[in-house]
């Protein structure tokens, strides 16, 4: 294991501070494991801050936690604030964004990798943050922004830390008022979630070995949290 130092990836604002915020005295920055660059590695523990997707994440990690305590740092912004900069970098307005994040997102990555919550050696934590989102006008973004594209994402604050050890962490997410059996569907509404996210949800618990399968109504899956 081999520490390479700061700036040899090129990553976002945000990526960076949240390394930066996370990392104490005697950890390895960049550090070389097994031909893959580890954000931190912390004696026997290695930390890999992941702010976007997992697909690329769930290939590095299925060798290395193998052979090694893992962590992964998601953050979830709870508060954000959308930069508005012109193509030359001017600044051109800020606002706060009606939308919240909730921890239940943590779905949308882990459906890409629910297994690796199976191994011993795989914890995850979501890091609830206050951030700015830049926009730039190039013309470049999608058309639900009218052009606008995403330049960045600027950490404000971490506001708190919830770690997921094992799989039943998971399945304590599971709203107290769901009634048994249930579908996607009624977890969406037990949880004021949206539909596509109760689906992730569900799919990712049944993978993790905390929902169970018993049956339909209509076309949809019927589940029981008994295991």
């Amino acid at each position: 294991m081999t520490n390479n130092g700061i700036g040899t990836r090129k990553e976002s604002s945000l990526h960076a501070a949240l390394k930066a915020w996370y990392a104490q005295p005697g950890d390895l920055i960049e550090a070389d494991v097994d031909g893959y660059v580890i954000d931190l590695a912390r004696g026997d523990l290695l930390i890999e801050i992941q702010t976007g997707n997992f697909t690329a994440l769930r290939r590095k990690l299925t060798g290395i936690v193998e052979g090694h305590r893992v962590r992964v740092v998601y953050p979830i912004p709870v508060e954000r604030y959308i930069v508005r900069i012109a193509n030359d970098g001017e600044a051109l307005s800020r606002r706060k964004s009606p939308k919240r994040g909730r921890i239940e997102a943590l779905f949308t990555e882990m459906v890409r990798m629910p297994r690796l919550a199976l191994h011993p050696n795989f914890s995850l934590e979501v890091a609830l943050v206050r951030e700015e989102t830049i926009w730039r006008d190039d013309g470049q973004g999608s058309w639900r922004r009218k052009g606008w594209s995403i330049a960045d994402r600027r950490l404000l604050e971490v506001v708190e830390q919830i770690v997921f050890d094992s799989p039943a962490d998971y399945r304590r997410l599971l709203p107290e008022s769901l009634v048994e059996p249930f579908t996607a569907r009624d977890l969406a509404t037990a949880a004021g979630l949206p539909r596509a996210l109760a689906g992730k949800m569900a799919y990712t618990l049944r993978e993790m070995g905390q929902l169970t399968p018993i049956g339909k109504r209509g076309r949809s899956l019927l589940y029981s949290s008994e295991i």
